[in-house]
């Protein structure tokens, strides 16, 4: 019957027609209940939108529903099974293999298969910790100030600094290290790579230390690679336009177009030294449109 039914051990199909078994079931059960206080077929039908046909055959007991779920292979192996499972083994290929010693003739999806779902169905017990944060977010939320952390990131951040003490000296370290680049105290620098090199932040530390030299003219010098990263930006975004096979006497005449106030340029004609046979079907998806219009 029905109250035999786990259906936390059914596949989906099965979980489907019992879910459909048990709608059956409260449909039938509605419809005596209003026939044993005397309610006629005709508003039986009426009150619970079903069909006269279906009332009928409810009230007259022509519909014998019965739930049957297949017939599964492991069906005289559940009592090892959880045995097995209770002591500690949950791998199915090793379940699988221990049942071919006993017997079993199925395959090894059927014995993983079940594995899954009991899995699955297993609750959580209270207080047990849940998904363990990768560490890219990890480090994203130890190198955030805590007023910007959501309730939820806090949460997370305290129980891992709980469990691993180090963190906590390494956010600390990192807090100090933003600090010390955005307001460009170089002085701060030695005394930070002495602290940071008996940390958990000590192979950054060891980075610092074989190019100090640069480390330190970011902090104390106004100049940056930016410009130079942007122009190599520009080109590859040039070289990508003409699907790759700019070469280099291309790739300068291209690079001396303005691209500033394109908008508003008027139409100019290629740069004198822009090859000829590039000069024709190259660069008719390719050229600036201050160039080509």
């Amino acid at each position: 019957g029905a109250a035999t039914v786990d259906p936390e051990r059914l596949t989906r199909a099965e979980r489907l027609r019992y879910e459909g078994y048990l709608r059956r079931e409260a449909t039938g059960e509605a419809i005596l209940a209003l026939s044993r206080q005397g309610v006629p077929i005709k508003t039986i039908a009426r009150t619970t939108g079903h069909s006269r046909k279906l009332v009928r055959n409810v009230v007259r007991g022509l519909t014998g529903d019965v739930f049957r779920s297949r017939q599964s292979s492991l069906e005289v192996h559940l009592p090892w099974l959880e045995g097995e499972w209770k002591a500690g083994c949950r791998n199915g290929a090793e379940l699988w293999r221990q049942l071919r010693a006993r017997g079993f003739t199925g395959s090894l999806r059927v014995v993983g298969e079940r594995a899954t779902r009991q899995r699955r169905s297993e609750q959580v017990p209270d207080g047990a910790p849940g998904q363990v944060p990768s560490a890219r977010r990890l480090a994203r939320l130890l190198t955030i100030a805590r007023d910007g952390l959501t309730k939820a990131d806090a949460v997370v951040v305290a129980n891992v600094e709980t469990e691993v003490t180090g963190l906590v000296e390494a956010r600390s370290l990192i807090s100090a290290f933003q600090a010390m680049v955005r307001k460009r105290r170089h002085a701060d620098l030695d005394g930070w790579i002495e602290r940071a090199a008996a940390s958990l932040l000590g192979s950054f530390a060891a980075g610092l230390v074989k190019d100090k030299a640069a480390v330190a003219a970011a902090l104390t010098e106004p100049w940056s690679n930016g410009q130079t990263e942007g122009q190599i930006t520009r080109l590859k975004l040039v070289k990508r336009q003409m699907f790759g096979r700019a070469n280099l006497d291309l790739l300068e005449a291209r690079g001396r177009v303005p691209w500033s106030g394109v908008a508003g340029r008027e139409r100019e004609s290629p740069p004198a030294r822009l090859p000829q046979r590039c000069s024709r079907r190259g660069l008719s998806r390719g050229w600036p449109s201050a160039v080509t219009g």
